[in-house]
């Protein structure tokens, strides 16, 4: 699983899925006129992608809002218009296929989408039903103390797919995430957490000791079924991911539990 959604998997809270049949309903009324589900043929060149932008960010922004008003209920039905919203999928492609600097690494089945036509189609394929991910595929990174550390690179559908569900699960996680909190927070650096020491440690009365500490191996020894209990998102889908294992030396490997 991808160390972005899995880190927003750990700021998370919630209980376990709830129906959302109640509020799908209200939803799907305004299915046209706040971010919903586009069925017209896609052109990738001519797509807009400030508004595809605006219409995603248009719907985090009521997640948010439902979430702060703990409407968990409301903000899973919301979750779920935006996972399979032609717009989220659009956007998902777009980052992993263009933006992002993995574009040219390729997973165990050695797949990339460079061609607008290669692009067009992945959109139509991230789809939940039927949706099977591939092992991660692991190589060895030299670091300066002489020493390698693992790294798993997933096929770029498997990345897709996770930004997609990353995509609602963000405005989830930044309203209950921990304010003074900056490793790996979309707009936020290392120069806002320098700020935010400042401002704590510059007066007389402040705290004279700083604490440095590091947890080892986070995201290798984190509970699986901690987190399949306690975050809003589809369980199958995301047991998936846990169980994916990963390839090394052309040998399939079990995931930790």
């Amino acid at each position: 699983m991808g160390e972005s959604l899995a880190y927003l998997c750990l700021v998370l809270y919630g209980n376990s899925s709830e129906v959302i049949a109640n509020t799908r309903k209200q939803m799907n009324e305004n299915i046209h006129s706040s971010c919903a589900l586009v069925h017209s043929p896609i052109k990738w060149k001519s797509i807009k992608w400030k508004s595809v932008i605006h219409r995603v960010n248009k719907l985090q922004r009521r997640i948010a809002k439902a979430v702060k008003q703990e409407k968990y209920g409301k903000a899973k039905a919301l979750m779920h218009l935006l996972v399979k919203s032609k717009e989220a999928k659009m956007l998902s492609v777009y980052r992993v296929s263009q933006l992002n600097k993995g574009k040219k690494t390729s997973g165990v089945d050695g797949i990339l989408w460079t061609t607008n036509a290669q692009k067009q189609k992945a959109v139509n394929s991230l789809k939940i039903r039927g949706y099977k991910p591939k092992p991660l595929r692991r190589i060895l990174i030299p670091k300066k103390n002489g020493k390698k550390r693992p790294l798993s690179i997933p096929t770029i559908k498997d990345r897709a797919m996770q930004t997609l569900f990353a995509l609602a699960l963000e405005p989830w996680a930044e309203t209950t995430a921990d304010p003074n909190s900056y490793g790996f927070r979309r707009k936020r650096c290392c120069g806002d957490a320098v700020a935010q020491c400042f401002l704590s440690l510059c007066r007389k009365n402040s705290a004279q000791w700083i604490l440095e500490a590091d947890i080892k191996a986070c995201f290798d020894e984190i509970n699986h079924q901690w987190m399949v209990d306690n975050i809003p998102i589809n369980r199958k889908i995301f047991q998936k991911w846990l169980n994916a294992g990963f390839v090394e030396n052309k040998n399939w490997n079990p995931s930790r539990k």
